[in-house]
């Protein structure tokens, strides 16, 4: 691909997730030559409002385009090495922009938690993406890269140990301060809508291995119901990321040739506590509907950063082998999930893709598939998450 104006354009900086994206950029690699990034939306007064309010250099460049206007959004990706897009829920805002990105060659990353729209993309796009080259990657926030490359750790960890990864792995949420975004919420509603109007998908999105066309593992554990984990010793609740998570872990060893195996099984649950404390708060947390009623940000909104810098999350991946043998990887970041920590996870992910496997083939990738350990050392060292395995 020959060299365009831009590294990044971060499309929908002038909402509350781009926003914090443009945020970092300009304050992570202020005073440096790259990348060279730009801000995009529809609105180019809003855009300079935006760029003056997170303090951005006043010759940030904004670009102009619209999710109704595909000649714009090709204008845009013919303009950069990687679009950046916060615009959800990607199903109603987000295919016109894959099918540009992919036409010009263009790489892509998202915040997609929608397995649905990612299916018919990946239908839709994927052939066409490697014959122009272009790198679309799916769910490049809090779900699911903690929880892609922590798999992908702890297996790497297996083979060193073992000489093998390991067959069946548990994502165990130990800690998570902070919510889920507005956008998230958003998603899950918007993918609820469609399996009612169309009730076919819900096979798709009630499959694990949906995100893998023409293959079926084993049996996987629902994780739907509160269940005492004897591996930790702890009750554990429902995940409400879990569905999205899982798929696109299991698409990541598919793409990797079932570097995993092909009897992988994969599940994730939210630690409730210990004794009947933790019992009982495992019940609770598996009743309760965290997209009901009107709480929590609505798309465009979000916490304080002092909401935001108080967040953290911790998540254990346990790994077990035929023969009884454990073990253990860590994640953890110093950001709440949905907002803070996204927004360094998905940047570090674009410029991944431009600095650290810039050579890497076109198609419909996941973050762990393309550029696990590279992606790994750049959030260790930019973005405040950790990855620990033994």
């Amino acid at each position: 691909m020959t060299t365009r104006e831009f590294d990044i354009i971060v499309y929908g900086a002038t909402g509350f997730t781009g926003r914090l994206v443009a945020e970092y950029l300009a304050q992570a690699y202020a005073g440096q030559e790259r990348p060279r990034w730009a801000m995009a939306g529809r609105s180019l007064t809003k855009l300079q409002e935006v760029r003056d309010l997170i303090g951005a250099p006043a010759d940030t460049p904004l670009v102009t385009a619209n999710a109704d206007d595909p000649a714009s959004l090709a204008a845009m990706c013919n303009r950069t090495a990687v679009v950046l897009t916060t615009v959800g829920p990607y199903q109603l805002y987000g295919s016109d922009l894959v099918a540009a990105c992919v036409e010009t060659g263009t790489a892509y990353v998202d915040l997609c938690g929608e397995p649905g729209w990612m299916r018919e993309m990946i239908d839709k796009h994927h052939a066409r993406a490697q014959q122009t080259g272009a790198r679309i990657v799916f769910s490049c926030g809090f779900d699911s890269i903690p929880f892609d490359l922590g798999v992908f750790t702890l297996q790497e960890a297996a083979r060193a140990r073992f000489g093998r990864t390991c067959p069946r792995v548990k994502g165990r949420v130990r800690v998570m301060k902070g919510g889920f975004s507005g956008g998230t919420a958003a998603s899950l509603k918007a993918t609820l809508a469609a399996a009612a109007r169309n009730p076919s998908l819900i096979a798709l999105l009630t499959n694990p291995f949906a995100l893998a066309p023409g293959f079926q593992g084993p049996s996987q554990p629902a994780g739907l119901l509160p269940e005492y984990d004897r591996t930790i010793e702890a009750w554990c609740a429902p995940f409400i990321m879990a569905p999205i998570n899982t798929k696109n872990v299991h698409r990541t060893n598919f793409l990797l040739g079932h570097a995993y195996g092909a009897d992988f099984v994969y599940e994730e649950m939210m630690v409730a506590g210990l004794g009947e404390m933790g019992k009982a708060a495992a019940e609770a947390l598996a009743k309760m509907n965290p997209l009901a009623g009107d709480k929590g940000p609505k798309p465009g909104e979000g916490p304080s950063k002092e909401e935001r810098d108080a967040g953290h999350y911790d998540i254990l991946f346990v790994g077990e082998m035929p023969g009884g043998e454990r073990i253990d990887a860590v994640v953890t970041g110093d950001r709440d999930p949905g907002y803070g920590s996204t927004s360094k996870m998905i940047a570090e992910a674009a410029l991944c893709l431009v600095e650290d496997v810039p050579d890497a083939a076109g198609g419909v990738w996941t973050p762990g598939a393309i550029m696990a350990a590279p992606l790994r050392q750049r959030l260790i060292d930019k973005a405040g998450l950790t990855f620990t395995a033994g």
